[in-house]
């Protein structure tokens, strides 16, 4: 079967979004037709290089290997200068070429290693994870988390191409699978009834990897995100709808200190208070809510927020990156695959949807 080809445009012209099982293996080839540059770089993780870096080697014999620390706490500037510092000891120049391989934290600071190294030089992501997949490494979004919130240091910084190859995903952990899997239920939800309604019919299928359905839900997903993104680069209107579950999300990554939650089970979290809030207005129907709790459900246990003070995570999101002029713009959902985005959201309507997910009140 032929790779499928998802374009995405932005101000800087368009960008392709390769996907096709064994793809991977193609990877200098995409580049060569790319005209991309001869000197470049693999940068990964030391766990993720252990499960795919002998089949990428053989793909790029000439490249050099550069391994960082991976997960949530390793995502800040001090991990992107030892990219900086294998670029400069290379004598990496303007026509070098950034390969991310990994998940969405490998591909967010390679990426912003690369937008910000010489003012910018080549990308390539090959997300090795369901979540970078159908998420983090498609729209052109980089960065670095900082003490006090998630993703607070960044760029928007396209790559050249995007290499989705699903058969690497066999080597996940189900609870990786699973997290990147409340992502796609997220696409379900802000955009397609049918891939909400495919992922509970396929669950059996997509947890044992198999091609065809995980092939289906990744296209769909980056087709959501193809569309949204290219009209609406900079994330000034349309594409906040892609934030659906990341406000509370995000509040409950930063209270645990990025060490309890894996981002897309920070995200069902964030959708289920979402979800509670928009019922509370009367702008979605319980039914859908209650939809979409049992998806969730479905797919396996989350871990406990009840330890979570409801006070903390507020303070969390007073200072999280969508609250513009003192506004927060929420993503609420009307329906399955439909959305409507907020800035009257109050603290009490937030904190009444954060008690019904579990989390503990300010006493």
């Amino acid at each position: 079967m032929p790779p499928i080809r998802i374009d995405i445009k932005t101000s800087l012209g368009s960008y392709a979004v390769w996907l096709g099982a064994g793809l991977a293996g193609r990877l200098d080839a995409l580049e060569q037709e790319a005209g991309l540059g001869s000197q470049r770089f693999l940068v990964s993780s030391p766990g993720i290089w252990r499960l795919h870096g002998d089949a990428l080697s053989r793909a790029h014999p000439n490249a050099e290997v550069v391994l960082v620390p991976d997960g949530e706490r390793a995502k800040q500037l001090q991990t992107v200068s030892k990219v900086y510092d294998a670029l400069v000891h290379a004598a990496a120049d303007r026509a070098s070429v950034v390969i991310a391989v990994g998940g969405g934290v490998i591909g967010d600071m390679v990426g912003f290693a690369a937008a910000t190294y010489l003012r910018g030089v080549a990308l390539v992501h090959v997300p090795t994870t369901l979540l970078a997949q159908v998420d983090s490494a498609i729209g052109g979004k980089v960065g670095v988390n900082h003490p006090l919130g998630k993703n607070l240091i960044g760029a928007f910084y396209p790559p050249r191409f995007v290499c989705i190859d699903p058969s690497v995903l066999s080597t996940l952990p189900r609870r990786e699978l699973r997290a990147g899997l409340y992502e796609v239920v997220k696409y379900g939800m802000i955009a397609n009834p049918d891939l909400f309604a495919r992922i509970d019919r396929d669950t059996h299928a997509i947890f044992a990897c198999d091609p065809d359905a995980l092939l289906a839900i990744i296209a769909e997903s980056c087709r959501i995100k193809a569309e949204v993104v290219s009209a609406d680069e900079r994330e000034s209107g349309l594409r906040r709808v892609l934030n659906f579950g990341h406000t509370a999300g995000h509040a409950i990554e930063a209270a645990t200190s990025y060490r309890r939650f894996r981002h897309g089970e920070a995200v069902a979290y964030g959708m289920l208070a979402a979800a509670h809030l928009a019922v509370a207005r009367g702008v979605m129907p319980d039914a859908d809510r209650q939809a979409l709790a049992t998806l969730i459900a479905k797919l396996g246990p989350l871990p406990s927020v009840t330890d979570l003070r409801v006070a903390d995570l507020l303070e969390a999101i007073r200072r999280d990156k969508k609250v513009i002029e003192g506004k927060l713009h929420f993503v609420l959902t009307t329906r399955i695959g439909e959305t409507r985005i907020v800035d009257d959201v109050t603290e009490p309507e937030l904190a009444a949807a954060l008690a019904a997910i579990g989390c503990r009140g300010a006493a």
